[in-house]
């Protein structure tokens, strides 16, 4: 039993580095090109793999880490909601939300509720990893807000699906270098765990400043012949 265990975790490492790497790559191309495409694509798909073997690995006896398990969720959410923002680009001519991507912010919402509730009963009790679990689960709970914010009107504002999609990519990006700080390099302490997601914060911030001044035309709807 042991044996599969380091196995999956080997495994959880792996899709985690090549995750991490892709999603450097992503990041220092063009965006919009074809290695940029690439790059995210292989990025989601380690961050996805590498999330989802850590799930199931954090609830066995002697692993166990409600932590890890539920950050392990809040990836998934960033992989899935980052990609799902691409879907509302005016090209597509997408002008609601779908039952999937409702389903995927609910989620989040339901899982930073969990996490705020550990955290603030974490407090209370001197609980371990307290100040994290509401951390976590207030940035959470904030882009989940946003995200149903964002879906009474998509149309609203022609650039947020890209605004959208960088905030949440980024988040995962910063899940994978933070990961690679507490895993790899063994520096499990509130700094490693926080820092990273303070200064891609920042991040987040000035990209999402920068592509939200950009209007993106939407596709012209055909005129229909009346006259017959």
């Amino acid at each position: 039993m042991e044996q599969s265990i380091t196995i999956a975790i080997y495994v959880h490492a792996f899709f985690g580095g090549i995750g991490l790497i892709a999603g450097t790559i992503s990041f220092l191309v063009k965006k919009g090109s074809k290695s940029h495409l690439l790059a995210g694509k292989w990025f989601s798909i380690g961050m996805i793999i590498s999330s989802l073997i850590s799930i199931p690995v954090a609830w066995i006896p002697g692993h166990k880490n409600m932590f890890l398990f539920l950050i392990a969720l809040f990836t998934i959410y960033l992989v899935l909601a980052g990609n799902r923002a691409l879907t509302f680009k005016p090209i597509f001519k997408k002008t609601s939300a779908t039952l999937i991507d409702k389903l995927i912010s609910g989620s989040m919402m339901l899982f930073a509720m969990v996490m705020i509730g550990v955290g603030i009963l974490g407090l209370i009790q001197d609980g371990q990893n307290a100040v994290l679990f509401l951390f976590f689960g207030l940035f959470g709970l904030g882009f989940a807000i946003k995200d149903f914010r964002f879906y009474k009107n998509p149309a609203a504002d022609t650039s947020k699906w890209l605004v959208n999609h960088l905030a949440r990519i980024i988040g995962a990006y910063i899940a994978s270098i933070t990961a690679f700080m507490v895993a790899g390099l063994n520096f499990d302490n509130l700094a490693a765990w926080m820092l990273p997601t303070l200064i891609g914060t920042g991040a987040i911030i000035y990209w999402t400043r920068r592509v939200g001044k950009r209007k993106f035309l939407r596709p012209r709807m055909p005129k229909t012949n009346n006259l017959g």
